[in-house]
């Protein structure tokens, strides 16, 4: 195989094809419809992100989590959504070597720190359902802010391995990427050299392991929590319980639904125009329903929303 350094001399930008395979009427109202999108999914965790921080009855570890899935959110749309809509208008979609690296890295940095933060928040869940009367002990301050940055860290590492594995190889056929980000698998079919199927394999082993562990722990904290509810003698008080679950469980099956829907699709004649729009779903529609679902099934946070607006106005008025 050639020597890893050879890559920067080979390839030093990628061509990302995107929609550009799509009719030229509709690119205007797909660009429409994502900026709209993403434009909400920023307000929306914004809005989340300042009420909790204005709110003191919202400092509890589940909001603290809920502002760290906020804030991941924010940051993987910013990495990959900008550049998918100035690409969609232009007909200029080269990206530089260092560039496309750096998408990669933080991309999936921030997708898998997602991924840690729904599993913690799943245990979350558990603690305060299963173990109240430890709870307190069990989930401090402390425990809380050291939680959340093992999952950055996490993510981090992640991040940092898929790049590295990756930009490893070397590139040094077509540099046209059938995507609009540079997504990992696209740039490993245009590597070249010996024992690339071994890598890509073992890429997607690491990441499927990972991101299955995650849901691994977070239906097992769900199978204990729908044991707990079932002891509650009351209907009621089963409803009420259940109920401060069903945000977080909402999010989490929409999460890995979207992403089992486009990874694990079968290998069937998919147009790539057709593989283009359901990559959306997950990388676009996913972030914009996140902040939909906590502040519209969480009463809680609902509530604080709407007396954060009412003072505002009231505020304005006077």
């Amino acid at each position: 195989m050639p020597a890893a350094g050879q890559n920067y001399s080979m390839v030093s930008e990628f061509i990302l094809v995107g929609f550009s395979n799509f009719p030229l009427h509709l690119l205007p109202i797909f660009f429409l419809l994502y900026l709209l999108m993403y434009l909400f999914t920023l307000l929306g965790n914004l809005i989340i992100m300042a009420t909790v921080w204005s709110e003191h009855g919202l400092h509890t570890p589940m909001y603290l989590f809920l502002c760290a899935l906020s804030t991941s959110e924010i940051l993987f749309t910013v990495v990959v959504t900008p550049r998918m809509l100035v690409d969609m208008l232009s007909s200029h979609r080269s990206i530089t070597f260092v560039a496309c690296a750096s998408q990669m890295f933080f991309s999936f940095t921030f997708g898998f720190t997602h991924s840690f933060l729904l599993m913690i928040m799943g245990y979350y869940r558990y603690l305060a359902i299963c173990h109240p009367l430890r709870y307190n002990v069990l989930m401090s301050t402390c425990t809380c802010a050291r939680l959340v940055s093992w999952t950055w860290a996490g993510g981090s590492v992640m991040g940092m391995m898929v790049t590295l594995i990756v930009f490893h190889l070397t590139f040094c056929g077509s540099n046209v990427i059938h995507h609009f980000f540079c997504h990992a698998l696209s740039l490993l079919k245009l590597s070249c050299g010996m024992g690339i199927s071994s890598v890509t394999l073992g890429m997607i082993l690491v990441c499927v392991t990972v991101l299955m562990g995650c849901l691994f722990l977070i239906i097992l904290s769900y199978v204990f929590i729908v044991a707990a509810i079932l002891r509650i003698p009351s209907a009621e008080g089963r409803h009420k319980t259940f109920s401060t679950c069903v945000s977080h469980l909402t999010v989490v099956i929409v999460h890995y639904g979207f992403a089992s829907m486009i990874y694990l699709k079968s290998k069937g004649p998919h147009s790539m125009d057709s593989n283009t729009l359901m990559a959306t779903t997950y990388i676009v529609f996913t972030p914009f329903l996140s902040p939909i679902i906590f502040s519209l099934r969480n009463k809680e946070l609902k509530n604080a929303i709407k007396k954060s607006f009412q003072r505002k106005f009231s505020s304005l008025s006077s």
